[in-house]
């Protein structure tokens, strides 16, 4: 039985996607389970996020092509006629593990566009459907390596094909979004390119009969949205971020969900089946953690973390520790 993957994904930018990856993964091993991140974004940002500069020098130095310590060196062999080496996977803590990225990744790029209409040929289908389900390969080596019980996927911000096959790994979807107009624009595009991701990877899917490995359903499932970033004034958005907000319950469901007809909810705080959270910057936190190196929940007097500031970094954790219960609960991930 194969590890569920939860994506987070927007192809808008800027709307805190890779922060909210990482700090989940620390909540949900904080609450007892076991978490693999996979970063897919070529930005390597969560990867930056979780090693310092030491790390990620000799992650991406010399011997970048010997092991599969990153998501690119376990892909790289496919570029030529190798196969897809296994993860050699970062441990952060016992339960917490990363599958590294690297800014090289988009060089990947043109491998799986060209690969992606192959996989409707007539003859040879190995090669073309091994190559648009690596993500999928390697993330679950990497699962079963550390018995986890999610995987986590950071994806970069576009539709393009290295997005494409993280997506035809995927299982379950979460869209974090930005109070503001172009993150409501976002699911106008977001929602019919997921729907026509599903029905192209079931077409493929369908044209390989006997597949020679297992192939991922792609399912692709969207379990709800985070809005972030948004200006507070005592603990309530701003007012100007009030017109965008309060259209997203509306857009998702009629872009992620198909649902035309509504009723819908008149703002994301009555969105209680989609609206996960609407998460605080945090601002003046966001630096200490990142010198700190752990997230923002876990600063202590010694990081800098007295008065106000350890105030806001409880907060933080009931905020996310509420947020990490809703989704283990809503995707079933069972504790091993």
């Amino acid at each position: 039985m194969s590890t569920p993957v939860l994506t987070f994904f927007n192809h808008k930018g800027g709307v805190g996607k890779t922060a909210l990856v990482y700090h989940l993964a620390w909540m949900l091993t904080d609450i007892g389970y076991r978490v693999l991140t996979c970063d897919l974004d070529p930005q390597a940002n969560l990867t930056a996020a979780f090693l310092d500069e030491d790390r990620l020098e000799k992650l991406w130095g010399e011997s970048r092509d010997e092991h599969g310590c990153t998501i690119l060196q376990c892909v790289q062999p496919l570029t030529q006629v190798g196969n897809i080496k296994d993860p050699v996977l970062t441990k952060i803590t016992p339960e917490l593990s990363l599958i590294p990225g690297d800014l090289a990744l988009a060089g990947f790029e043109d491998t799986l566009s060209a690969e992606w209409p192959n996989a409707l040929g007539s003859s040879e289908l190995y090669r073309p459907f091994r190559i648009l389900t690596a993500f999928s390969t390697i993330m679950q080596s990497g699962a079963e390596q550390m018995n986890a019980s999610v995987i986590l996927a950071d994806a970069g911000s576009n539709l393009g094909a290295i997005n494409r096959s993280a997506l035809i790994a995927t299982d379950y979807i979460i869209v974090p979004l930005g109070a503001d107009l172009f993150s409501l624009q976002s699911l106008c595009n977001l929602g019919p390119t997921l729907n026509r991701w599903r029905q192209d990877w079931a077409r493929r899917k369908h044209n390989w009969e006997q597949p020679d490995f297992p192939l991922p359903d792609g399912a692709m499932h969207p379990i709800g949205y985070v809005v972030q970033q948004h200006g507070i004034r005592l603990s309530r958005p701003i007012k100007a971020y009030d017109k965008w907000v309060n259209q997203m319950p509306e857009e998702y469901a009629r872009n992620l969900l198909n649902d035309n007809k509504g009723p819908y909810p008149a703002t994301p705080a009555e969105d209680e089946k989609h609206a996960l959270a609407t998460v605080k910057h945090y601002r003046s936190l966001v630096p200490m953690a990142q010198e700190a190196r752990k997230p923002i929940f876990h600063l202590k007097n010694a990081d800098g973390a007295i008065g106000s500031h350890a105030a806001a970094a409880n907060d933080a954790r009931r905020d996310f520790k509420v947020l990490a219960e809703k989704i283990a609960k809503r995707i079933e991930i069972g504790r091993t």
